[in-house]
């Protein structure tokens, strides 16, 4: 037996040792601070906030049940109003209520294409002030797309108005694109996207959102952090289906439909079947988070991933459910059917989920493994919609860099935070014209407002939107240096 104690007290040496070295090169990284203030430009604070109000006091509801356009070319007509300029100077494309603005630079080489979409959801409840009223209170704006996502819209749009207006000539083709299909997951995107394959366009970088200035992302990460979306993962819709003869109530068999689909979403609610890895994105975002974390302890375990990185698998999923979504594939059990009568055994049942899939394990992997599993249970399984994650910005490629500088001269002090888009975006739609998609809005987007995108009492704050026209600004310029 003393030969195992040798042992163990090897490996407890060994452990202590490395410890030790992550905590000397814990030492040697210099803590930072973010700091982030809204404007108190009142005039342009002002401006903007008037124009973002009468944006969203056009109501634009997209709904897959009315496939009518005129609300979103009324729409048009408003931005028109707002943004003289670039609508006299723009040659413009639209497509069922779509909206493509170019703007000629003084080459066609490596265009680049700013966008955001015009539609949003439904807005019932009660609000504090009326979902399309547009009032500007309390320092915000309010109404339905305030935050998602016509600010962004009206910055960028902005942004070109004022340059526009100083006679500025852009070194490169800019276009402005607006959906208004997006929040239905509709064609308008990828008819914007088809126009400029069809057109011989290739794009040398995107800006959609899908990522913001966010506050304290991480429990003992405190402090604003510009989150980049580097990627989004796939999208599916899936069907499970049990069947049996039915029959009557009052004498039922075992495993029935039922108890056999609730089994089966038991068995994935316990034991998650999908694998957890840290991909490049998640990696980069520890490493640039870490030198903000509030203590010691934390600022060692994230910027020593080669030693912590099996604990944070195990941690992460516990802190939050998106932390968790950006490491594995995700199932979302959100529809189910039955019998349409209390007392009669259904022939068949049904339950439907929602996936997102992770590139590390994709979208046909993943439908693999859980239809082999919903088999185990007696189950059918019918893909009703299956679509693959997009591929990721490099995180060490000129785009990248360039975004990142931007955030840095416009918002000195704000910390940039690579990170995982778990939700979706027209950008995905652009694959095959774009290689370098940043997905992210320069708002601040607090716990309120993450609170009321397709929520109650939707809102921005007015003080943020002169750093986003700048930020747009920034970008355009950027591209004289290239």
């Amino acid at each position: 037996m003393i030969w195992l104690l040798y042992v163990l007290l090897a490996i407890l040496c060994v452990l202590v040792l490395l410890v030790a070295v992550a905590a000397i090169r814990t030492a040697m990284i210099p803590v930072k601070v973010t700091d982030y203030c809204l404007s108190d430009d009142s005039v342009r604070v002002d401006a903007y906030a008037e124009k973002l109000s009468k944006m969203v006091q056009k109501e634009t509801i997209s709904d897959r049940a009315d496939p009518t356009v005129e609300k979103f070319r009324e729409f048009h007509t408003l931005l028109e109003e707002l943004f003289p300029t670039v609508f006299a100077k723009c040659e413009k494309v639209e497509i069922d209520g779509n909206l493509l603005l170019k703007w000629k630079g003084k080459s066609d080489k490596d265009p680049i294409l700013l966008m955001s979409h015009m539609d949003v959801v439904e807005a019932g409840g009660e609000w504090k002030y009326p979902p399309f009223s547009g009032t500007i209170a309390e320092g915000k704006v309010w109404g339905r797309g305030a935050a998602d996502t016509k600010c962004s819209l009206m910055a960028f749009l902005q942004a070109a108005e004022e340059m526009m207006a100083e006679g500025f000539t852009p070194a490169c083709d800019v276009y402005l694109a607006s959906s208004c299909t997006e929040e239905i997951g509709g064609t308008g995107a990828p008819k914007l996207a088809g126009w400029l394959k069809e057109h011989g366009v290739h794009l040398f970088m995107l800006c959609d959102e899908g990522g913001s200035i966010i506050q304290d992302p991480i429990g003992g990460v405190p402090g604003h952090f510009a989150a980049v979306g580097i990627f989004e993962k796939g999208y599916g819709d899936v069907k499970f289906i049990a069947r049996s003869a039915g029959g009557h109530a009052s004498a039922p068999k075992r495993n029935t439909p039922i108890p056999k689909l609730a089994k089966f979403i038991c068995r994935v609610e316990k034991k998650d079947p999908f694998r957890i890895e840290f991909s490049p994105a998640v990696n980069a975002m520890f490493t640039k988070i870490a030198p903000y974390a509030g203590n010691f302890g934390l600022r060692m375990v994230f910027s020593n991933l080669w030693l912590f990185r099996p604990l944070l698998k195990k941690v992460m999923p516990m802190i939050s459910a998106q932390a968790a979504a950006m490491l594995r594939t995700t199932i979302a059990f959100t529809m189910q059917q039955g019998s349409a009568g209390y007392n009669v055994l259904p022939q068949e049942a049904s339950v439907c989920a929602n996936m997102r899939f992770i590139p590390h394990q994709g979208t046909d992997e993943s439908i693999a493994l859980i239809t082999d599993l919903a088999k185990k249970y007696g189950l059918e399984t019918e893909v009703i919609y299956k679509g693959y994650p997009s591929n990721s910005l490099d995180l060490n490629g000129e785009a990248f860099h360039m975004v990142e500088k931007a955030i840095a001269d416009v918002f000195p002090g704000v910390g940039v935070m690579p990170y995982v888009v778990t939700g979706g975006t027209d950008a995905r739609f652009y694959g095959e014209v774009c290689d370098s998609c940043v997905r992210f809005s320069p708002v601040c987007y607090g716990p309120e407002q993450m609170a009321g995108m397709h929520g109650l009492n939707e809102n921005i704050e007015s003080g943020c939107l002169p750093g986003a026209v700048d930020y747009y600004k920034t970008v355009i310029l950027a591209q004289e240096n290239r």
